[in-house]
C-alpha cells in the first residue's frame, strides 16, 4: 500500500514538473519557431507553431544591421563595466558591514533594500534633467551609474550575508601568520567568499543586460542605446505589420548570452544563492 503511494506521488510529481516546464518553455519554443519563419508567413498571419519554410534570412538581416551590432556592443560593453564596478564597491561595503561595528549599520542595509526597491520609472524624469545638463545624456556613464545605483544594493545584501558566514578566526589566523589586513581580506576571505561573489556579478549583469526604461529615456541614438531599447525602434516599413520574425530574432540572439552563462556556472549560481541563505 505504501509502494503504491510513493509511486503515484512520483508519477504526481513528474506529471506537475512537466506542466510547469511547458508552461515555462513553450512562449521561448514559438520565440525560436517564428524566428526561422518568413517575412511573408508572419504578415499572413499564420498560427502554425512550425514554419512551413525554415529561412535564416532574419538572422542574416540582424546580423548585418549595424545598429543592432552596435546596441549589441552597448550592451555587453555597458553591461560588463557595471558589473566589474558594482561586484568591487559591494564587496568592500559588505565586508565593512559584516565585519566592523558601528552606529546605523542597521540603518544602511535597510536604506540599501529601499533603494533596491525604488521604483525605475520614479528616477526617469529627474535623472533625463541631470544628464542634460552634466553631459551624460546618451552616453555610456549615463547608463553604467543608475545601474550601479540599483545593482549595488542587491550584491551588497547578497554579500554580507556571505562574509557574516567566513569564521572570524580564520582571518585572525592570517594575520597572527604576518599578513596584513588587507592581505588577509585578498588572499583569504575574498576568495572565501567566491559563491557571493559571483552571484551578485550574475544578479547585476543579468540586470544590466535586460533594463528597458533607463535605457530607452537615457539615450537617443545608437552611440549608446542597449540591445533592449534598440529593438523598440523594429517597427519596418509599415507600422501596423511589426517584422514580428526579426523581433523574434533578435530576442534569440540576445538570449543566448544569457542562456549560455547559465548553463556553464549553473552550479556556482545556485551554490552562490542557497549558501547566502543560511544565515540572517
Amino acid at each position: 500500500m505504501a509502494g503504491n503511494t510513493s509511486g503515484k506521488t512520483a508519477v504526481g510529481t513528474w506529471i506537475g514538473f512537466a506542466l510547469i516546464m511547458l508552461w515555462c518553455l513553450f512562449p521561448v519554443a514559438w520565440i525560436i519557431s517564428l524566428s526561422f519563419k518568413s517575412e511573408g508567413e508572419t504578415a499572413a498571419g499564420s498560427a502554425q507553431f512550425l514554419p512551413k519554410e525554415p529561412t535564416f534570412d532574419n538572422y542574416k538581416a540582424i546580423i548585418d544591421n549595424p545598429d543592432f551590432t552596435r546596441a549589441l556592443i552597448n550592451s555587453f560593453g555597458i553591461a560588463l563595466i557595471a558589473t566589474l564596478l558594482s561586484v568591487i564597491f559591494a564587496t568592500l561595503a559588505a565586508y565593512a558591514i559584516a565585519r566592523l561595528e558601528f552606529k546605523g549599520k542597521r540603518l544602511v542595509l535597510s536604506l540599501a533594500l529601499a533603494i533596491a526597491m525604488f521604483p525605475v520609472v520614479a528616477l526617469v524624469g529627474p535623472l533625463f534633467d541631470m544628464w542634460t545638463t552634466f553631459g551624460l545624456f546618451n552616453t555610456w556613464p549615463g547608463l553604467i551609474i543608475p545601474y550601479m545605483s540599483f545593482t549595488l544594493p542587491l550584491a551588497i545584501w547578497t554579500l554580507s550575508a556571505f562574509f557574516r558566514e567566513i569564521p572570524w578566526e580564520m582571518e585572525q589566523a592570517a594575520q597572527v601568520d604576518g599578513a596584513t589586513s588587507w592581505q588577509a581580506f585578498r588572499k583569504v576571505i575574498v576568495p572565501l567568499a567566491a559563491p557571493g561573489v559571483f552571484t551578485a556579478a550574475i544578479l547585476t549583469f543579468f540586470f544590466a543586460w535586460n533594463e528597458f526604461v533607463l535605457a530607452i529615456s537615457l539615450t537617443s541614438t545608437t552611440s549608446s542605446r542597449t540591445v533592449p531599447a534598440q529593438m523598440s525602434f523594429f517597427v519596418g516599413p509599415d507600422p501596423f505589420n511589426p517584422p514580428y520574425a526579426q523581433l523574434a530574432t533578435a530576442s534569440v540572439i540576445v538570449t543566448l548570452p544569457v542562456i549560455v552563462i547559465v548553463l556553464l556556472f549553473q552550479r556556482k549560481i545556485v551554490a552562490g544563492l542557497t549558501s547566502g541563505a543560511v544565515k540572517g
